[in-house]
């Protein structure tokens, strides 16, 4: 049976079933990663589906006001998967970490639908102050490998956060950004989708190769205005040169 293509927010997905969640977060993983061969080989040795069931449990119970069980629940999962997910964060249907390694959640994150994280992501905060401290993903955003979120920060659908940056900024939908801190290098969304999701976050240029070169070609600009000018004061010496001795003669 095929996903589901219908989008819901992280609350409405808490609304559903929990073995329908959790069978939808399963089935995703072969549309996003090749190497995944089977539902069963996914459900046994991949870490990160492990946190996602680990979170969906704690989570609901957390959502109860059970505080305690779920952090400990939260607690043995990020034994078990090294990937650390507050029972407070709200994840959205077909949620992958790829890898699953090193990857942390914070207690006020909001997660949209078809949401993609590689190893080493943090969604993290930036105050100790009570409150939305930590970042919203909505729904089809690709997060690369190592790169941070930092702050109560809206990432825009379908967007592609490129490997090792750090984001501290709102971002719109249907870009990427890279860098430190991250800046938008495709505005135009541009990129091959596999399936509904588009994980080409790699294909992204080089901002300081494409400013050296805009300063270059900017030098061999003004050298070549130089040498015209310099060429035109010559003949212009030289018919001042020619008129005085006309004028002498």
């Amino acid at each position: 049976m095929p996903i589901e293509a219908t989008s819901t927010s992280g609350e409405a997905a808490e609304q559903l079933s929990l073995l329908r969640l959790l069978r939808e977060d399963l089935r995703c993983v072969k549309l996003r990663d090749p190497a995944a061969r089977g539902e069963l080989e996914s459900l046994l040795t991949y870490p990160g589906v492990h946190a996602v069931i680990w979170h969906r449990l704690s989570h609901r119970l957390w959502r109860r006001g059970w505080r305690f069980p779920a952090r400990f629940l939260s607690w043995l999962g990020r034994f078990l998967t090294n990937v650390d997910i507050h029972p407070g964060a709200t994840i959205g249907r077909r949620f992958f970490i790829d890898h699953g390694a090193g990857v942390v959640i914070g207690e006020t994150a909001e997660i949209g639908d078809d949401v993609t994280l590689y190893h080493g992501v943090t969604l993290g905060g930036t105050t100790w102050s009570p409150g939305k401290r930590h970042p919203s993903l909505e729904d089809d955003v690709v997060v690369g490998a190592g790169a941070k979120i930092l702050g109560p920060i809206t990432v825009g659908r379908g967007t592609r956060v490129g490997a090792n940056s750090v984001v501290v900024n709102d971002v719109p939908a249907d870009v990427t950004v890279v860098g430190i801190p991250a800046k938008v290098v495709y505005p135009d969304g541009a990129g091959k989708k596999v399936g509904r999701i588009d994980l080409n976050h790699h294909f992204m240029p080089d901002p300081v190769s494409a400013a050296l070169s805009h300063i270059i070609d900017r030098v061999d600009f003004v050298e070549a205005r130089l040498g015209l000018l310099q060429r035109h004061v010559r003949e212009d010496r030289s018919e001042d040169s020619r008129d005085q001795k006309e004028h002498t003669s």
